[in-house]
């Protein structure tokens, strides 16, 4: 049987998480606060793919591990 997905608004969280945690490394480098919209933006054009795909072999690693 294959694992349960997490719920949306739980993943919605854990996106959020990293989105804010992405814009704090942006601004970071940049001097100043680039904007939630910029973080967004750069998150999800180079980051959410590997993101989702790494979140998603955990998950499934532990919902094997458990059955």
């Amino acid at each position: 049987m294959p694992p349960k997905p997490a719920s949306p608004y739980a993943e919605f969280l854990a996106e959020l998480d990293e989105i804010q945690r992405h814009k704090w490394h942006l601004s970071e480098r940049e001097g100043v606060d680039v904007g939630f919209e910029k973080a967004l933006s750069d998150w999800a054009t180079h980051h959410r793919t590997s993101w989702r795909h790494v979140r998603n072999q955990i998950r499934d690693h532990f919902a094997s591990s458990i059955s």
